[in-house]
């Protein structure tokens, strides 16, 4: 930055006597350079930076003819500031970027209303973007972290060993080879991946790549909780089924090796962009064939049918092994899942894999129409995306008719403040303001110090910045709030008194310009949403547990109705429940980036974040995914103990779900309740009707899942001492 910002200044200032193309190349480095927070390395940056420079020019140029007026500077700082914050749910990247973008136009927003001099305004942002580019990309390079792409190739691996070892004597996995698992799942984790390689975006590679990760994680899970094969079975097995034991357990072994294959094939896939498709089909092809097996095995126990023949079948298999099978078969399901996600993370909409039914819908879709859907789903107040954009478009535009009406010195200043200091939460806002002029008076002493004693000496001045800015730029960053706030004042100090004749009042403006951008910043924080995330948080987690328990209670109904109440084309509330996802997932990746809460003086408002948030969203993965899989043709009609039991269980889950997302988000009039929030009799999730088929024992499977996940959430609620991470460290 004090290359490129200083090199630029120079050149302009004495080389060319271009003072505005000047100040613009400076500027433009410290947006994009100081202001904006891209993540990444500085390649990864600079690539950024060079697909916005197009903006950069509109921004500017749209800037300098609305500054006829304050009231068009108003209306387009307005529109400017929301569209800027709002682009942060087109990811990270969008995101880091957006404070920089909004420098840029609030640069040429302030009088003198010059339009002739728009063309040295283009030069010199052109000029610094396209150096401070070439500076990141060449300089002091940073070694490339891991892509999310390797990641997840390497995760598969490990998927792959585990399926291998289930797929041969002894038939189990190791406490090794289980933490291990455990461990490559944590490495897909969000909060474990650097920010700059999440697939965070809306198009369809970057949701794909998300799809993939979790298909990894939900595979490897599933693998590490598989019942215990054969040699832990056969013992106690009746005689009479232990031939088809024996013959079940070979397809239970085609389907796990069919899964290692396609493990391997899927990290291939991702390293090297090798098509997975022949191994998606033979996985395919052994689960229907192991699924077949299942359904008619349980068929000939519920109904003890005759062949033609007048035989009677061999013995159906006992509910053990159905047990085992159902997890095979979602074992196998994640797997295709996850082949089908790799490759179209690869291949974009050329994937040659068959898609899932219902996974996959956005793999069809043109790029708009996926922004649309994903702008649309943060159109709206509970969206923190959507606060935050208004927030900072109201203190921007407060900032300029401020600036504008009272035709306050060096209005950019202000604004400038208002957009540096204006914080998520109103207890963060406060503490940033009070650093910031602590250290702006300190900055400005200093200054009005140097102004009086070098006077109109605009060599001691030339000399002097330099120097100031690579202190400025490696001290404030590392420092905090008031070292970044008071260096920088120094540093336009010095830079405003190489453009004009310098005074030391110039520091009183800096001071008067700041106030006034911290003061506006500080209504728009009391005003819009003080608390940040936090209470949106609670809102999020608590609407998608509702929306959850709805999904829950319908899908278990239609398996226990069977063929009586075939499901309708999509899941009853599955559009309600990926919204609350979504929303959910905004409001926790804020949480992450706003500091604990203040309480009153000060104080920090107790334990910050005690609830497993995470897990939270991951249970309403699991209920959006789970309903989908239940409800695939054929439905089989079950026997009235098994449709009771089944639809019983899912009442049970989704009255737990309530009542966790009461303790979340509690009403005023929420009455307070002694009913544990863990459910303290889990013995209907091993009960056995006569006759269960298949899909019964998958359901079963699938609520136990998600009682799981209620009892980790509320755990980590009740239990402050296990940490930020939850009781489980998940």
């Amino acid at each position: 930055m004090t290359l490129v910002a200083g090199g630029c200044f120079y050149l302009f200032r004495y080389g060319f006597d271009r003072p505005v193309a000047a100040i613009y190349a400076l500027f433009t480095v410290v947006a994009l350079g100081g202001l904006s927070r891209i993540p990444g390395t500085g390649r990864q940056q600079a690539a950024v930076i060079l697909r916005l420079l197009p903006a950069c020019w509109v921004l500017v140029t749209v800037g300098t003819y609305l500054s006829v007026r304050t009231w068009t500077a108003a209306v387009g700082m307005l529109v400017v500031g929301f569209t800027l914050a709002f682009s942060a749910v087109g990811g990270p990247r969008l995101a880091g970027a957006a404070p920089g973008l909004q420098l840029l136009y609030i640069l040429p927003s302030f009088p003198p209303y010059d339009p002739g001099s728009l063309g040295d305004r283009l030069i010199g942002t052109t000029t610094g973007a396209v150096l401070f580019v070439a500076a990141e990309a060449l300089l002091f390079r940073e070694p490339a972290p891991l892509s999310y792409r390797e990641r997840a190739a390497r995760t598969a691996l490990n998927a792959e060993h585990c399926a291998t070892r289930l797929a041969a004597p002894p038939y189990a996995l190791t406490d090794t080879d289980v933490r291990a698992a455990r461990t490559a799942g944590q490495a897909l984790r969000p909060l474990n991946v650097p920010e700059a390689e999440r697939p965070a975006g809306p198009g369809v590679r970057d949701r794909a790549l998300t799809h993939t990760g979790l298909a990894i994680r939900t595979l490897l899970s599933r693998l590490a909780q598989l019942p215990a094969g054969p040699a832990a079975r056969q013992e106690t097995a009746p005689d009479a089924t232990a031939g088809p034991v024996r013959e079940a357990e070979l397809g239970v072994t085609a389907v796990l090796r069919a899964v290692a294959a396609l493990a391997a094939a899927t990290a291939a896939c991702l390293r090297a962009g090798d098509s997975p498709s022949a191994e998606q089909e033979a996985l395919a092809a052994a689960r229907a064939r192991l699924s077949e097996a299942s359904a008619g095995t349980a068929a000939t126990r519920a109904h003890g049918s005759l062949p033609p023949g007048g035989t009677m079948r061999a013995p159906g298999l006992p509910p053990a092994v159905l047990r085992r099978h159902a997890a095979v078969l979602e074992i196998a399901d994640a797997a295709l899942a996850m082949g089908a996600a790799a490759d179209l993370a690869v291949r974009g909409r050329h994937a040659t894999v068959e898609l899932p039914v219902g996974h996959f819908w956005y793999a069809r879709s043109p790029d708009p129409v996926l922004w649309w859907h994903r702008m649309h789903g943060h159109a709206g107040r509970r969206s923190v995306f959507f606060q935050n954009a208004v927030r900072m478009a109201l203190a921007l535009t407060a900032a300029r008719l401020v600036a504008g009406v009272d035709t306050l010195p060096h209005g950019f200043w202000a604004t400038l403040a208002t957009l540096t200091l204006t914080r998520t939460t109103l207890g963060a806002t406060w503490s940033t303001i009070r650093l910031a002029l602590a250290g702006t008076l300190a900055g400005a002493l200093v200054s009005a110090g140097i102004l009086i004693l070098a006077g109109s000496g605009t060599a001691v001045y030339a000399v002097l910045l330099p120097l100031l800015m690579l202190f400025a730029f490696t001290v404030g960053p590392v420092k905090g709030m008031g070292w970044a706030q008071g260096l920088f004042t120094v540093t336009v100090a010095l830079v405003f008194a190489q453009l004009a004749q310098p005074t030391w009042r110039l520091a009183e403006v800096r001071i008067l310009d700041v106030l006034v951008g911290s003061v506006i910043g500080a209504v728009f924080g009391v005003l819009a949403w003080p608390r940040g995330a936090h209470d949106e948080m609670r809102r999020a987690g608590a609407e998608l547990l509702r929306r959850a328990a709805e999904i829950v209670v319908a899908t278990s109904a239609s398996v226990a109705g069977g063929a009586a109440s075939p499901a309708p084309s999509g899941v009853p509330g599955r559009r309600s429940l990926q919204r609350a996802v979504i929303l959910a997932e905004s409001a926790y990746a804020q949480l992450q980036s706003e500091p604990p809460a203040l309480g009153g003086r000060g104080r920090r408002a107790g334990p910050p974040h005690v609830v497993d948030w995470q897990e939270t969203l991951i249970t309403g993965h699991h209920a959006l995914w789970g309903s989908a899989r239940m409800l695939e043709p054929p439905l089989a009609e079950l026997s009235p103990a098994a449709a009771e039991s089944a639809g019983t269980l899912g009442e049970r889950v989704a009255g737990r779900m309530l009542l966790v997302s009461a303790a979340l988000d509690p009403g005023e009039d929420t009455p307070a309740t002694s009913v544990p929030l863990i459910d303290p009799a889990l013995a209907a999730f091993s009960a056995e009707p006569p006759g269960a088929p298949r899909r019964y024992y998958a359901t079963v499977a699938w609520l136990g899942s998600l009682m799981t996940d209620l009892r980790r959430i509320a755990h980590a609620d009740h239990t402050p001492e296990a940490g930020p991470g939850g009781a489980d460290g998940r």
